[in-house]
């Protein structure tokens, strides 16, 4: 009884003792599971896919549980996921398995790459970001009409609404090391970028203004300008002068 009180509590699940196991919901199940299998004392546990059908809460509670056993009772955890997103933040060792053969073996830092994954599974339509361990949808196609002015990662909610609504749009200008940067990467016809860390030069300036004149409509999220993306405020004023600037 002593094993089965400590296995519950270290799956939380201490207020489930007394339910019905077939009345509770498919998170509170895969913990109850989970702990008659810690009761048992293994050194190895296997778990096809144990994150299918679970929420966002459930499917973290049940892998930090799992990384506590890895850690603190040296437990070896093996586990098929399909949720890229979280293999890459929970895996110390991933293998990738094509069809019947196993294609690759080794650390998240290996495995996760955009170029790796789109081919991995074939992808044709939209990319995987490796930096934020997420997938975007494809970008619009066409001449961009509208012209985002976005940095410091107040364009991404922007790119996203602009590719849901199929709408092609220009950005400028990013710095190639701004979070806005991967996103735009992935979502926009056309991204106007300087070096990182280097302030926007005349050129750049020019092409972004050349790229902005020929768009419907300039939205500018960005609300913080310094040494480095002053050069935006040009953008912005142009558009205030042109009366193409969306209001806020």
């Amino acid at each position: 009884r002593r094993k089965v009180t400590e296995a519950m509590e270290i799956v939380h699940a201490l207020e489930l003792r007394d339910r019905d196991f077939s009345a509770i919901s498919d998170g509170q199940r895969q913990r109850i599971l989970l702990a008659r299998a810690i009761c048992q004392e293994p050194e190895m546990i296997i778990l096809d896919e144990p994150t299918s059908f679970l929420d966002i809460r459930h499917k973290l509670e049940l892998l930090t549980i799992l990384k506590e056993m890895v850690c603190k009772k040296n437990v070896a955890v093996i586990m098929s996921l399909h949720e890229i997103d979280l293999a890459q933040k929970v895996s110390d060792i991933v293998m990738c398995v094509k069809g019947e053969y196993i294609e690759k073996y080794g650390a998240p830092e290996e495995i996760f790459t955009s170029s790796y994954i789109c081919s991995l599974y074939g992808m044709t339509k939209g990319s995987y970001n490796a930096e934020f361990g997420c997938l975007e949808m494809e970008a619009p196609k066409g001449k961009p009409e509208i012209f985002v002015i976005g940095g410091n990662g107040s364009g991404i909610p922007v790119y996203r609404k602009l590719q849901r609504q199929g709408i092609p749009f220009a950005v400028g200008v990013l710095h190639k090391n701004d979070q806005d940067y991967e996103v735009a990467k992935a979502l926009a016809s056309e991204i106007i970028w300087e070096h990182p860390f280097e302030p926007i030069s005349d050129e750049t300036l020019k092409k972004a203004l050349d790229i902005m004149k020929q768009c419907k409509k300039v939205i500018c999220p960005l609300s913080d300008f310094g040494t480095m993306n002053i050069k935006n405020k040009v953008l912005l004023e142009t558009a205030e002068k042109m009366k193409i600037l969306e209001k806020k």
